[in-house]
């Protein structure tokens, strides 16, 4: 069997190392771990191993394709392919981009155009395995029908995703170029299984029926590779096997449904339709130029003359017009089989350990909201105790009530903080601290500059060129794929704005309070010394009882918020089950479902805040109330060692609010350094994929400019400029009026190094594979003259005045029967311009 092949995209070696190692990096903020490594690398030698060895063209081949389709499919739900910026370079498949002004190459940085490409190799892949099969064995049939008819489905289901890829495409991928590749690997498959039919000795009719479905595959084929779009893609053999396989398969059609003829003693039907017949079978000989269905062209022959004889003998039956023969039927038997996945055999997934990119989202976004929830709720809590001590401290309130004889100068409240303020390290640890601040937030707006920079550069090259090619530049504007990039960078900035203003307050607070603070960072001796003795000792009056009563209150209510405060930052909420159950059953995870749940897990939590915040009002009131007793009972005497140590507790909460504070800063600006090296990754990986791109198209637009630029233009050759032999010695001069016609010059005999288009000669179209335009009345079922019409073998047709040729290869013709209702394109005959051979 001639069965046709398609041709393989040619690829690039690309590295897939850095740029998944940075996007699994982003995703899971942290370094990939060896394990993750050896993935990636065993990801890329994957990669490189499969797209090349589909070269070898055998079932090996196909195999390690589609593993490596399978671990890209996986992958695809697994990480953002919007920000794997990969250039991926493939070849047309025609290599025929250069010479009819389509791309020969296409360079882009998206996962979906390499699934495209590895889909479009792994159909043609199918083609050639197909093709190899062995046809006299029965499993071999059953092989190659399969794979063509996946190989349809591949091409058919390529016709939508090419077009997604948001850039004109490689003639290859063009939707015409897909629709001709899927009917005809169906005609192919459908042409397989009615070779089944007749090796499985089926009956006469089902036969006729799948060819002549098989023989209007190949007409619909034949039409639509006619297109103007894609006519000058196909190679003349291409052309020479659709037309031969037309005419063959139809004549097929007539050998079988003769037989039916000749069951029913329809002896006139059987003898047109084998005379039909043997004439196709010549017609399909001379258009595939070589010897095709010769034993089936015998066995026509034979039966027509039995079939003869018999008629002469007995029946004498009329011969009808081939014309008026009735219909055999058709069955079509071939149907293109869509992509299932997986395609190989054994496929691992070697990241199986990831989990799919909606459900990261939605995890993402449950953290996110408990998070939100929760830092709420300690803030609350926070902010209520602020509050508290801001009142104690007001009230000078515990050392108010602590120093109960006389010549004990501080208040054991007090000793206690100020051991605390030294043993975290006293003033100096918070001036370091506030220190580092600055270079801190230096490195990340340094880190986002330089990124905003990278994106910046590439857009003003991209503008740059895109006015300079105007339509030509036809990739996609920078703008439409840096959106994300620049609503990220924006909201970095602001993060970064909103930290130089908590920065600023964190350092006036410890302006405010420096001389308090650097108070109790002394040794307990000085301080001694800085608080002015007490004038008198507190007795245990009722009012006294009360406030420390109340102060251990103020304790267990502190201590209660501290361990309320721990819950919420440990609390967990797993909903990794409900969100994997969603997606199984809808495709799609309900925001809703998340806050259902979060507000269930942390109701409890929230119960207790707001129960503790609601007390505290009335443990305040009750505090004031027993302070003003007190107060009524001591007098004012003590009043600048009361402020004193009122000043030195607020200090102290000051310290205490300011070291956790500028931890958490530290810890902000560490974390956000992370993240910003990881977006400054992922953009640099997109204006390296952006610049690969650049360069590729540059290229192309270059290399078409040359060829442009480089057309030969004949020049009017001065007559003493001829190449051709030396002229002869000058006639005698004869006296007569001279002419005012300009010499014609002298032909050089030397061949031009370009073709030169001679004024006032028709010129045939370059290239031997020109497909000239169908007929509107094309008609693959016409009735054709006796003996077909014969291919030429010779293509130099001779130059008629006045008539245009067309294209070099079988099945030329003249403007002067392109407007005639043939049913196939014929030379034109020399004897007689009018009328082309075998009419």
């Amino acid at each position: 069997m001639d069965l046709l092949t398609v041709p393989l995209k040619k690829p690039s070696e690309v590295d897939l190392v850095k740029p998944l190692k940075n996007l699994l990096q982003s995703t899971n903020v942290k370094p990939a771990d060896s394990s993750q490594m050896e993935k990636i690398n065993s990801l890329n030698k994957q990669r490189n191993h499969a797209v090349f060895k589909v070269f070898e063209k055998n079932e090996a081949a196909l195999e390690a394709i589609y593993a490596y389709y399978d671990q890209l499919n996986a992958l695809e739900v697994k990480i953002p392919v919007h920000e794997f910026q990969v250039p991926f370079k493939y070849k047309d498949a025609f290599d025929k981009g250069s010479i009819f002004g389509g791309k020969a190459s296409l360079t882009l940085s998206s996962l979906a155009f390499e699934k495209v490409c590895v889909l479009f190799n792994i159909a043609a892949l199918q083609s050639c395995v197909a093709a190899s099969q062995c046809f006299e064995s029965d499993e071999g049939l059953k092989t190659a029908a399969k794979l063509f008819q996946q190989s349809a489905g591949i091409f058919s289901h390529l016709k939508s995703a090419a077009p997604a890829l948001g850039q004109e495409p490689t003639p290859d991928l063009s939707p015409d170029t897909l629709h001709v590749l899927s009917i005809l690997m169906l005609a192919q498959a459908q042409e397989v299984c009615l070779l089944k039919a007749i090796k499985d000795g089926m009956k006469d009719q089902i036969i006729a029926k799948l060819a002549c479905q098989n023989d209007e595959m190949y007409a619909d084929v034949l039409k639509t590779m006619q297109k103007d779009s894609i006519r000058s893609l196909w190679d003349k053999e291409w052309i020479q096997v659709v037309c031969g396989k037309q005419a063959g398969i139809h004549a097929i059609t007539l050998l079988y449904q003769s037989n039916v003829f000749n069951a029913s003693k329809k002896i006139g039907q059987q003898i047109a339709a084998l005379q039909k017949a043997i004439d196709l079978f010549k017609t399909a000989q001379s258009r595939a130029g070589k010897p095709v269905y010769e034993e089936y062209n015998k066995k026509a022959q034979l039966k027509l003359v039995e079939a003869k004889k018999e008629n002469d003998f007995i029946y004498n039956a009329m011969i009808p017009d081939p014309s008026t023969l009735e219909s055999s039927g058709k069955f079509q038997l071939a149907k293109a089989i869509p992509i299932t996945v997986p395609m190989s055999t054994n496929f691992k997934d070697l990241f199986s350990d990831l989990i799919p990119v909606a459900l990261q989202h939605a995890i993402h976004n449950c953290d996110a909201q408990k998070s939100e929830i929760v830092n709420a709720e300690i803030m609350k809590l926070r902010d209520a105790t602020q509050t508290l001590n801001g009142v104690l401290s007001s009230l000078n309130l515990p050392a108010a009530i602590e120093v109960n004889t006389p010549g004990q100068s501080l208040p054991p409240s007090l000793l206690e903080k100020a051991n605390e303020v030294r043993d975290k390290g006293g003033v100096q640890s918070i001036q370091t601290l506030i220190d580092e601040l600055p270079e801190s937030l230096t490195r990340n707006k340094e880190i986002l500059d330089e990124t905003e920079r990278m994106m910046n550069e590439e857009k003003e090259s991209d503008n740059q060129l895109r006015n300079q090619f105007k339509e030509k530049w036809t990739r996609t504007p920078s703008d439409k794929l840096t959106e994300v990039f620049r609503s990220s960078a924006t909201k970095y900035r602001e993060i970064i704005n909103n930290a130089i203003v908590a920065d600023k307050v964190v350092r006036q607070k410890f302006e405010t309070n420096l001389h308090g603070i650097e108070t109790l960072s002394k040794p307990a001796n000085e301080l001694h010394n800085v608080i002015p003795a007490p004038s008198g000792a507190v007795s245990n009056s009722p009012s006294v009882m009360k406030l420390r009563a109340l102060m251990e209150s103020v304790e267990t209510m502190k201590a209660e918020r501290d361990v309320i405060e721990s819950e919420l930052k440990s609390a967990t909420v797993d909903m990794k089950d409900q969100f994997l159950n969603a997606l199984a059953q809808d495709g799609a995870i309900d925001p809703a479902l998340t806050v259902s749940h979060v507000g269930k897990t942390l109701a409890p939590l929230q119960k207790q805040v707001a129960d503790s915040i609601g007390r505290q009002q009335a443990l305040i009131q009750e505090i004031q109330d027993a302070h003003n007793s007190f107060t009524a009972e001591v007098g004012s005497g003590s009043n600048k060692r009361d402020q004193q140590l009122s000043q030195l507790a607020s200090a102290y909460d000051i310290f205490t609010e300011l070291q956790h504070n500028l931890k958490e800063g530290s810890k902000f600006y560490s974390d956000l350094t992370q993240l910003l090296i990881v977006f400054q990754n992922k953009v640099s990986d997109f204006c390296f994929a952006r610049k690969t791109e650049k360069e590729e198209l540059l290229k192309d637009l270059t290399a078409e400019s040359s060829r442009v630029a480089s057309g030969f233009q004949q020049p009017n050759i001065p007559s003493h400029h001829s190449s051709g032999p030396p002229p002869r010695p000058p006639p005698v001069q004869v006296q007569e009026q001279q002419s005012t016609v300009p010499a014609a010059p002298q032909a050089a005999s030397a061949p031009a190094p370009y073709p030169v288009q001679m004024q006032g000669m028709p010129q045939p179209v370059m290239g031997y594979n020109f497909m000239p335009p169908m007929p509107a009345s094309f008609n693959p079922y016409a009735t054709l003259p006796a003996g077909g019409i014969p291919y030429p073998q010779a293509f130099n047709f001779p130059q008629v005045p006045g008539t245009q040729f067309y294209g070099t290869y079988p099945g030329a013709y003249s403007q002067q029967i392109q407007q005639g209702n043939y049913p196939y394109n014929a030379p034109p005959n020399p004897n007689n311009p009018q009328k082309p051979y075998g009419f």
